[in-house]
């Protein structure tokens, strides 16, 4: 039998004086490791874009490395959540890692060498970086106690708002004194970081009893085991409205973010000032995010999480009539806030209301579908800019992120992001 969702009671509020969850040694270790394996997942590409600078990559090597770093992602997620669930979580996190780890030097044994070796080492790590994310979420789930999840999500949603922000300048002030090998390795270090330093999580005896198989009984598919994943997210109507939500927003919004933004910062502005103050003001709107959602508990967390990620609209709905560049840098500071409104109590609620050996599955078919289909947005935002021009093409992906949170959030169950009336009916 599954293990049922608890629905939240008054103990797992957060109590009136609680000290910050960074002081918990348990959550510090996982928080390092994310953190390492995000600074290393941001890195690899900024480092092969160094070395088409140096003209040791050529640029369509670089397409083909990062083609292959996303289908390593794509494919290791599913198997990720299966495994997650079915063994040690920890376990996962260290194996995924060390894969990625390991990957690092050998992409940089083939610059100049081996394209077909750098490629297969970066679907390895692409790989890697993909079995890492549910395995993280499970994780998270076993080290912080209920009551301060949401605090601990922002605090790992934040590490990966500050390594996006600084980390362009620390690649920097390193290529000053290392070269594109000797930051290839670098990158393998990182995720020995993250692979070695998170500790183990204490999973729950229904969760235990419900992942080893009794004796004598055969081990069930991964086809099968992933599709009980997909039938506990289908239990949960929130869930499946807010997926397709996130999935909406990204393919269209964060398409316009990647393909239109440059466009429009070239030929309207005539500067790239504006693309760069955009960008920066969105991860600074995402921190401010992050540092409000620690510790504010809307009364219906569901439909203000919902309508931070309708914020997302602001910013192709920006592009669409010259303005001044600080209204383009404004929406995007919004939908940066907005973003994290919706990422903090998605996760949190997730990991409240899905079972816990259910967990990892269901987070990796989260990942699955609102950042696998990212880069087909990618792919036809340009066509589709060449077919009816930029100002129709983006007013509708500002239409689609608007519309797609007010239809989820007309589920009722997406109010609270729970299944559980004594939840709807809190004050």
């Amino acid at each position: 039998m599954p293990t049922p969702s608890v629905p939240p009671t008054a103990a797992e509020s957060p109590p009136a004086k609680q000290r910050t969850i960074l002081l918990d040694l348990a959550f510090l270790r996982l928080w390092t490791g994310a953190t390492a394996s995000g600074l290393a997942t941001w890195a690899l590409p900024f480092v092969l874009g160094l070395a088409v600078f140096d003209r040791t990559l050529a640029a369509t090597d670089l397409g083909l490395l990062l083609a292959a770093r996303t289908v390593g992602f794509l494919a290791a997620v599913p198997v990720a959540g299966v495994l997650a669930d079915r063994h040690s979580r920890r376990g996962v996190v260290l194996w995924a890692g060390l894969a990625a780890g390991a990957a690092a030097p050998v992409i940089a044994a083939g610059l100049g060498r081996s394209v077909l070796l750098m490629a297969a080492a970066a679907a390895v790590a692409g790989a890697g970086q993909g079995a890492c994310r549910p395995a993280y979420q499970a994780l998270t789930a076993e080290v912080v106690d209920a009551g301060r999840r949401q605090q601990a999500n922002a605090a790992m949603t934040l590490a990966v708002r500050v390594t996006t922000l600084v980390g362009p300048t620390l690649a920097a002030l390193s290529a000053v004194f290392l070269d594109t090998w000797a930051l290839l390795v670098s990158i393998g270090l990182l995720w020995l970081v993250a692979a070695c330093v998170p500790a183990r999580g204490a999973r729950t005896e229904a969760a235990e009893s419900t992942s080893e198989p009794s004796a004598g009984a055969g081990r069930a598919s991964f086809l099968a085991e992933f599709t009980e994943g997909v039938r506990e997210a289908r239990r949960h109507p929130w869930f499946l409205a807010g997926l397709g939500a996130l999935t909406a927003v990204i393919a269209t919004g964060y398409s316009a973010t990647g393909v239109a933004l440059p466009l429009v910062s070239r030929e309207e502005y005539g500067t790239e000032v504006v693309l760069a103050g955009a960008m920066t003001a969105y991860t600074a709107g995402a921190l401010t995010g992050a540092l409000l959602i620690a510790r504010w508990r809307p009364r219906s967390p569901g439909w203000a999480a919902l309508a931070g990620l309708a914020a997302y609209g602001l910013a192709p709905l920006s592009l669409v009539f010259p303005v001044h560049p600080v209204v383009v840098m404004a929406a995007y500071a919004v939908a940066g806030v907005g973003i994290e409104l919706f990422n903090v109590p998605w996760f949190t609620a997730a990991q409240r209301e899905v079972a816990p050996d259910k967990l990892a599955r269901v987070s990796s078919l989260d990942f699955l579908l609102s950042y696998g289909l990212a880069p087909l947005g990618l792919a036809l935002i340009a066509p589709a800019i060449d077919a009816f021009g930029a100002r129709a093409v983006l007013v509708g992906c500002a239409t689609v992120c608007f519309a797609a949170p007010a239809v989820a959030a007309l589920v009722p169950s997406a109010r609270t992001f729970s299944r559980s009336p004594s939840r709807d009916a809190a004050p």
